[in-house]
């Protein structure tokens, strides 16, 4: 047997639970910042906020580790308690543990309302739920009737095959019920608002909005035969075999085509909770044009009024004071003090990640800057993580991390900040464009196209190249699909 000695090299990185803990709040938007904040407060009794300063804090958490003095160890000798320095903590001086607070100084005059505006919604669900009341249903039926509306989609499809609702309720409810039945209560909940809800489909979803106009006129029941007969030649906009097939005059067509296209293809998509977040997003940034000079504020949000608790460093200038140091209260103290650093730590992460939104929305507002001042996508640079990475000195997934999640309110909109990156091109002239720019163009093209002859993916590559813009024709319709713009022949109107 031999013995052997290695040297080996190893290169890791381990992150302090600072960066962790940075990490996690660079990730929280604005809008649930307030809510990991009061978590934070209740679970550490060292921190708090500057509103509410909590007077009897020191007399409350005295009380909490007073202990009649026959308890204590009469020797205080303990190895594990006899070095405890607790200096730092309660001598006055810049280092003051007192005055470790975090405020809103960036924005003195930034007068922003402390309360976040919320709709109060019923989820689509109840909304459903409380309409079975107007059915005469049995205890039996009202539970089937139920499980068909639990199995509802978000988006007020039901998706679910009739033996697969069959089969929850019996396994789940206990109740056996044929398909047949199941069908009969589906067609009853199709007559619920909003029209369309509890289709299997889209041509059902706009057979049913239809239905309940069917006295609106003769458009509206050509309208539903279109749909009932020739609803694929209708999606692939094969309108002259429609005309054709029903013998319709254009007139005929044009007004089946703008019934159908005023119908709600997700009849579930505008109620309840499912999106709310598409209604309302709080932005992290405000970015202001005045008079040509760019202003950037954070919102006030983002820099909350936490400190240390003044009645945990009293506490530890009372133990600081007393002669006697027991077992009992060096475990006090010991408590203290980690509620204290946890605190900090707290803080400079709050701290640290205001930093970081602000640097990273400095840099990008800098780099674009014709386009926030303009608001003209094609006034846009090409920019990557990496571009703005150098120039703060964040790591590449911090930018990203910011990036993903945050939101910029500007005169021309309010943007996720993801939103100004793109990869560059290369125009004919050697000069780099953004992506962006080139979709903008594409964008425009479209819009300005005949509908009767919309433009090709060929011929949008060949006016595209013509304004110099180097690009291929594959190109230019995978541009097209991430515009979710279809094809020429889905684009084309009579």
């Amino acid at each position: 047997m031999s013995l052997s000695q290695n040297l080996q090299q190893k290169l890791l990185q381990k992150l302090s639970p600072q960066q962790i803990q940075l990490m996690k709040l660079l990730q929280v938007p604005t809008a649930h910042l307030e809510e990991r904040i009061k978590e934070e407060l209740e679970e550490n009794p060292a921190l708090e906020t500057g509103e509410d300063g909590h007077e009897d804090t020191f007399e409350e958490s005295k009380e909490e580790f007073e202990t009649p003095e026959d308890d204590f160890d009469k020797d205080g000798s303990e190895d594990e308690y006899g070095n405890i320095d607790i200096s730092e903590y309660v001598n006055d001086g810049d280092d003051d543990v007192g005055d470790y607070k975090l405020r809103d100084d960036n924005y003195p005059d930034q007068e922003e309302t402390k309360t976040i505006p919320h709709k109060v919604e019923t989820s689509f669900y109840e909304i459903l739920i409380s309409q079975l009341s107007m059915l005469d249903l049995d205890e039996r039926q009202h539970k089937i009737a139920e499980q068909i509306v639990g199995s509802i989609d978000d988006d007020g499809y039901l998706r679910r095959e009739l033996s697969a609702i069959a089969d929850d309720l019996a396994f789940r409810q206990n109740v056996e019920a044929s398909e047949k039945e199941i069908e009969e209560l589906i067609q009853k909940i199709q007559h619920f608002d909003p029209p369309g809800v509890a289709a299997r489909d889209l041509r059902e979803c706009l057979l049913l909005q239809l239905e309940r106009k069917s006295r609106d006129g003769k458009s509206v029941e050509t309208a539903m035969k279109v749909l009932d007969k020739y609803f694929e030649e209708f999606t692939k906009k094969h309108y002259e075999k429609i005309q054709r097939g029903l013998n319709l005059t254009d007139e005929q067509i044009k007004e089946v085509i703008t019934q159908i296209i005023k119908l709600n293809p997700k009849p579930g998509g505008q109620v309840g909770d499912s999106n709310r977040m598409e209604n309302y997003v709080i932005p992290d940034f405000f970015v202001v044009n005045t008079i040509g000079k760019l202003e950037l504020s954070l919102n006030s949000k983002n820099a909350p009024d936490l400190r240390i608790s003044e009645g945990y460093r009293d506490m530890l200038k009372e133990y600081d004071r007393g002669a006697k140091k027991d077992k009992r209260q060096k475990e006090a103290v010991l408590f203290i003090k980690q509620k204290i650093d946890s605190a900090k730590w707290f803080i400079d992460a709050i701290k640290q990640r205001q930093h970081t939104l602000i640097s990273t929305m400095q840099t990008i507002m800098e780099y674009q800057k014709e386009f926030f001042l303009t608001g003209d996508e094609t006034e846009m640079r090409p920019m990557i993580l990496k571009d703005i990475a150098e120039r703060t000195g964040l790591d590449i997934s911090t930018v990203s991390r910011v990036a993903n999640s945050k939101f910029v309110q500007t005169e021309f909109g309010t943007y996720r900040l993801k939103f100004f990156f793109s990869e560059s091109l290369v125009m004919d002239s050697g000069e780099e464009v953004s992506t962006r720019e080139v979709k903008k163009i594409l964008s425009n093209l479209i819009e300005a196209e005949s509908k009767q002859h919309p433009l090709s993916d060929e011929k949008l590559t060949d006016l595209l190249q013509e304004k110099g813009y180097n690009i291929a024709r594959r190109t230019v319709a995978k541009y097209r699909e991430q515009l979710n713009i279809p094809v020429a022949r889905l684009r084309k109107e009579l």
